[in-house]
Parts: structure tokens; C-alpha cells; sequence
């Protein structure tokens, strides 16, 4: 499973990541996939990305790349946006002895791709 999560960069929910598995093992439950899944999680290899509404989807942290998320309010697509190239929080803008443990930043927005569809011709 965590080569299918590696391999993908479309930020998959776990009934396709069911269906990836389950072209090497035909036999893994869906069951299997979520509590793999949660273990992924607790041990900080994997964050999830989750949308009121919508299946929560999975994202490998592969090592060297801190990165955080757009999410498009259009289509639900999910980009990744390099954490280099967003500036810091300085450390006074947190409550005094505040111990940040991981950062986790989502743009919500609308992509290039919706935003041309809902263009206004003129």
C-alpha cells in the first residue's frame, strides 16, 4: 500500500487506493486499507487532506519535499504548493512557549482550469 501512496500525486482516497492494492493482493479488504491507512497516519508517513462532505484523501510525505495543499472549491482538485516558497509565521505571532509540532497550510481557491470555465465572455 505505501508504494501505491508514493507512486500517486493525485492526492487518492482510500476506495481507489483499495483498488490499486488490490490488483497485487485481490484479496485486501477495504477494511485492511483504512486501518493501514490510520497507521500511516499516527506514524507521520502519510497526512490526510479532508473536505467537509467529500472522502478524505491521502498524501505521502515523501522525504525532502515539505509541501502544503491547494484545494480548488470548484472541482476538488488538489495541488502541491512547495513550502519553501511560503513565507514563515513569525515566532511571536503564536501564544508564548507554544511548541509547533507541524505546520499544515490549504489555499482554497478556484484553479486556472474552473476559473476559465466560469469566465464571462465579453
Amino acid at each position: 500500500m505505501i508504494e501505491v501512496l508514493r507512486a500517486s500525486r493525485e492526492h487518492p482516497d482510500a476506495a481507489w487506493i483499495h483498488g490499486q492494492v488490490r490488483g497485487t493482493l485481490p484479496s485486501v479488504s477495504l477494511g485492511t486499507v483504512y486501518r493501514t491507512l490510520d497507521a500511516l497516519v499516527r506514524d507521520g508517513v502519510v497526512v490526510t487532506i479532508e473536505r467537509a462532505g467529500q472522502a478524505t484523501r491521502y498524501d505521502y510525505k515523501h522525504a525532502g519535499e515539505d509541501h502544503h495543499h491547494a484545494v480548488c472549491r470548484s472541482c476538488g482538485a488538489i495541488f502541491d504548493v512547495d513550502a519553501g516558497a511560503v513565507p514563515s509565521i513569525p515566532a511571536a505571532a503564536l501564544p508564548a512557549g507554544f511548541q509547533v509540532t507541524e505546520v499544515r497550510l490549504e489555499f482554497m481557491g478556484v484553479c486556472p482550469g474552473c476559473a476559465a470555465d466560469h469566465t464571462p465572455e465579453g
